[in-house]
């Protein structure tokens, strides 16, 4: 059902960011990339073998958080030269970068496709949704934690998991860059859920031409523990009936990594999507940060869709909207 508040509302909705975006986040991460750089190994490719005859794969490896190596997939389209335009993916909850074959489309609509794994990530969750993935969490984020990965860390946003992978998604964007096969001034974010996070994240943290961001997660997350008893959400308040008390310590981590703080940041055209019958990631929770959103934006509203939003409708939206953002 629509749970949540009318279309109206929500298109009005913009909480006070003052008791949701931390005092000294724009410092916590500025600090967190220049730390990562300074340990940064160049990016690597390695031709992937496939069967594909029309689209081309390479292995990437690149140095993320703490110089540690991560994965990701480039698909080109086979015999197209460079610079092109560039999509770079970011994963849902629990989905690893698993094989190269899986991510055909960007590349056959002719943009270089870069697919980032997810640290960690990888054994699905939810009935076992999401592909295999090639990069650990090297041990990283300390403490107790429910099973998933929102908890990791959680205590302090130094140790948080999602200051990790935040930071990796920055690094590979910017080793991406550098490539000569793309177009560093025609590259655009997009993710979905968690992927959505991510990609509204590196749009707040580094400059990008475009933002694809689909039933964000990880948004006015204070409002959603309360409002919804799904997962990944539930995981924080599970973790609070055990640990009387922590909330505070939490609030403070949930402020430095919020999305509504990444929003505000950005300056790139962005194309949201939400569904009003979501309860995974709440529409109030979507519009926050959308309403915050710093740069030219729209959002495709689908009223009778819960957290899968428009699929392939609102990849066709993607399709034209990138078309006349990055290709004119």
């Amino acid at each position: 059902m629509q749970f949540d508040l009318p279309l109206a509302a929500l298109r009005d909705y913009r909480p006070d960011l003052s008791g949701i975006v931390a005092e000294g986040f724009d410092a916590f991460w500025a600090q967190t990339l220049a730390a990562a750089q300074a340990r940064a190994a160049p990016i690597r490719l390695a031709p992937a073998q496939t069967a594909l005859k029309l689209v081309e794969s390479h292995d990437i490896t690149f140095s993320g958080f703490d110089g540690q190596p991560v994965r990701a997939w480039l698909n080109l389209p086979a015999g197209a030269r460079g610079p092109l335009p560039t999509v770079v993916q970011f994963l849902g909850y629990g989905g690893g970068r698993g094989q190269a074959e899986e991510y055909l489309l960007w590349a056959c609509a002719g943009y270089a496709h870069v697919v980032m794994d997810t640290r960690g990530q990888g054994a699905g969750w939810s009935g076992g949704r999401g592909s295999t993935g090639a990069t650990p969490d090297h041990d990283m984020g300390g403490g107790p934690q429910f099973p998933g990965m929102l908890t990791r860390g959680i205590r302090s946003p130094e140790t948080s998991y999602f200051r990790r992978l935040f930071t990796d998604a920055v690094r590979l964007v910017r080793d991406v860059k550098g490539l000569p096969m793309v177009d560093e001034s025609r590259l655009a974010v997009l993710g979905a859920s968690q992927g959505g996070a991510v990609a509204q994240a590196v749009a707040g943290l580094e400059p990008v031409a475009a933002a694809c961001i689909d039933t964000p997660f990880l948004c006015h997350v204070a409002q959603a523990i309360r409002m919804t008893d799904k997962e990944p959400y539930f995981e924080i308040v599970r973790y609070l009936r055990s640990h009387r008390g922590a909330e505070p310590e939490i609030q403070n981590t949930l402020r430095h990594i919020d999305g509504i703080g990444f929003a505000a940041r950005a300056r790139a055209p962005a194309l949201y999507s939400a569904g009003l019958m979501d309860d995974i990631c709440p529409p109030r929770t979507v519009f926050a940060a959308f309403n915050h959103y710093g740069g030219p934006k729209d959002i495709t509203v689908y009223p009778y869709a819960h957290h899968e939003g428009g699929e392939i409708d609102q990849t066709r939206q993607q399709l034209a909207f990138l078309a006349r953002t990055l290709t004119g």
